[in-house]
């Protein structure tokens, strides 16, 4: 398995960085080769990208969320892949947002990429996007706050 750890520190709140990864649909306008990514429930994934030239499409599982602090993942179906992004108040306009991820690199295309750190170079060019995404906008599209234990969700009170 390839392992990749990024990060980046954004210029809004910690609610207003997480609630933004949250808009998974949103994902294709700041995720480079990430054509798209349909929300079937609360905890499902359906996602779409190209990767290494070649058109991907697999199905993942949130395992575990909390809000203001993690998203956590694991493919179900297709590529394997698994990871959490953790976002941390750094003051009260400021969040670190961290991605650790692992997948299986497939044939020599995607091994080798690995081996030159183009993984990581994806990875740190989306949360570049990311962060001028959100701090252009200054505010998310949109939220979800609920809980997700083991994969057992847990919606917030009204």
């Amino acid at each position: 398995m390839a392992m990749v750890e990024e990060s980046i520190e954004v210029d809004v709140p910690v609610t207003t960085a997480y609630n933004q990864w949250t808009q998974f649909e949103e994902f294709p306008q700041f995720m480079e080769g990430v054509e798209s990514v349909a929300q079937m429930d609360d905890t499902h994934l359906r996602w779409a990208a190209e990767i290494a030239g070649k058109r991907e499409e697999w199905e993942a599982e949130i395992t575990d969320q909390e809000p203001d602090s993690r998203v956590a993942w694991r493919a179900t179906s297709g590529r394997g892949n698994s990871g959490v992004v953790t976002f941390q108040p750094i003051d009260q306009g400021r969040t670190r947002v961290n991605v650790q991820m692992q997948y299986e690199a497939e044939g020599l295309t995607e091994k080798l990429g690995s081996a030159v750190g183009a993984d990581s170079r994806r990875v740190k060019g989306d949360l570049e996007r990311f962060k001028e995404f959100i701090e252009s906008r200054g505010t998310e599209t949109g939220a979800w706050r609920g809980e997700v234990e083991g994969g057992d969700v847990e919606r917030p009170s009204l």
